[in-house]
């Protein structure tokens, strides 16, 4: 070897050196978004002890074992947590606007050990020992979503963009629902509106968006697209994009967050969700997948594999989470989540403030909370990858971007929100009162009090969009308007 290559060669070593030094190593605990769970670890509950992987792995075993009642959920984890927390379980359910629906992927992914304070028994399995009162100001609808039906079942809000409700059951129920005036069956506080998944019903929505001009982006919904048959989704696929307008559909499921094995095990379905994908494309039309975790234990090596076979096919998949006291309401339980959604390429898309939903006050936390931690998350991933925080505004403002509030009287909790692309007039939002000082906390426990603290607000939101109005050069007026 000559001198000069000899050179080279030490000059090479030192450069890699060099850069090695730029910056120390990345701590290898930043990297657990790629640790998925993995192996039989449904074993650990008594019920599936001596279930064997293909068997688990078949959503038509998940299905049929579905847990629907409470007396079947303690059954199955029998011996695992004490007497007392099954009597906490049943006064939870008592008196909980949701039905039961449990899968056994969803109750293997609990810590039992810890059951109380488990992020995910704290979504879908209520206890009556922490049950808070409702807000003062909640209603069972909060959305206003049944004011905005044109037709039974269609929410047509936004001005190009609507809901298709095609039925009203879902793989697991989520406590925190914001559809628990519908989805599942009666409870003893709740009687439901029926949203059958009914071809005469459906041939009402469907002419109806086939003579709306303006629209163009319909969600598929329900209840949950996941509990359509695959011929369903075809159907209304077809229907939808073969209307001249259409330009965009979606189906949003919660599904594979509770029960992935049915896109690895459900070949139909799977298959016909892909010819939608492809005719859409054909036809130069999205069809994406919407889908809703909301924790970093929610996402295993099987959920990565069935988000593989749909990416391998070409179908995009985003998410929306619900940010939740307890549940992922810290930064760094954000960040894990939007860095393993990214990792399983699944974009996220949305993270929602809690809506105002009855008999989950506990799970439900401030709007200071989420603009917090969104601070703290913007920047750690990729642009197309961080969530954009959001309020969907009681009364049917729809999404708000979560800080773009007129007013938040954070003392009160009261934030005023505005929507002037969607409907004139102010939209309140109430943080928990939980949440608030001893003396906000007694105001709200007054219900003589209640008028004034809104009316403190509102005239707070009037003087900021007053002072920001004379800033501007756009003109303001016909955000002022009534109450929601």
């Amino acid at each position: 070897m000559s001198t000069d290559n000899i050179q080279i060669g030490k000059r090479g070593d030192e450069q890699q050196s060099e850069i090695k030094h730029i910056r120390p190593l990345v701590d290898p605990t930043t990297l657990s978004h790629r640790e998925l769970l993995r192996g039989d670890f449904w074993r650990k509950i008594p019920a599936y002890k001596d279930v064997d992987s293909e068997t688990f792995l078949d959503h038509k075993f998940q299905m049929r074992n579905t847990i629907t009642s409470v007396e079947k959920l303690l059954s199955a984890v029998q011996g695992l947590v004490p007497e007392s927390f099954y009597d906490d379980v049943a006064d939870g359910f008592k008196h909980s606007p949701m039905s039961v629906r449990v899968s056994p992927y969803l109750l293997s992914l609990i810590d039992w050990n810890n059951a109380y304070a488990d992020p995910l028994r704290k979504q879908f399995i209520p206890v009556g020992s922490k049950l808070l009162p409702d807000h003062p100001k909640l209603t069972l609808d909060s959305l206003s979503e049944q004011e905005d039906s044109p037709v039974r079942g269609l929410t047509h809000r936004y001005r190009d963009k609507a809901l298709f409700l095609t039925l009203d059951t879902c793989p697991v129920y989520c406590r925190f629902c914001t559809r628990s005036y519908a989805v599942g069956i009666d409870t003893d506080d709740v009687e439901k509106v029926s949203l059958k998944a009914r071809s005469n019903r459906w041939d009402l929505v469907f002419q109806y968006i086939s003579e709306r001009p303006e629209l163009e982006d319909i969600v598929i919904s329900g209840g949950d697209s996941y509990n359509l048959r695959a011929s369903q989704i075809r159907q209304i696929g077809e229907t939808l994009l073969n209307m001249t307008n259409i330009r965009r559909i979606r189906f949003a499921t919660k599904g594979p967050a509770v029960m992935p094995q049915k896109i690895l095990t459900d070949h139909d379905w799977v298959r016909e969700l892909t010819w939608v994908a492809n005719h859409g494309r054909r036809l130069h039309k999205e069809v994406v997948v919407h889908t809703h975790f909301n924790h970093p234990n929610e996402i295993t090596e099987i959920t990565r594999d069935a988000m593989n076979a749909l990416y391998e096919r070409g179908i995009v998949i985003r998410n929306q989470s619900v940010l939740q006291r307890g549940v992922n309401d810290t930064v760094d339980e954000m960040r894990e989540l939007v860095r393993r959604l990214s990792y399983c390429n699944v974009q996220p898309y949305y993270v929602y403030a809690h809506d105002l939903v009855s008999g989950v006050e506990d799970l439900r936390t401030t709007i200071q909370t989420g603009m917090d931690i969104e601070k703290r998350v913007r920047g750690d991933v990729a642009g197309f990858n961080t969530p954009t925080f959001v309020c969907d505004a009681p009364g049917g403002g729809g999404k708000r971007q979560i800080h773009s509030f007129e007013h938040y009287e954070r003392a009160t909790g009261i934030s005023v929100y505005t929507s002037p692309a969607v409907k004139g007039g102010f939209f309140l939002y109430f943080d928990p009162v939980d949440t608030l000082d001893e003396d906000n906390q007694a105001r709200w426990a007054d219900a003589a009090e209640h008028q004034d603290m809104v009316d403190d607000a509102m005239d707070n939101a009037r003087a900021n969009m007053a002072v920001a109005a004379k800033a501007s050069s756009i003109d303001t007026s016909d955000a002022d308007g009534p109450v929601h």
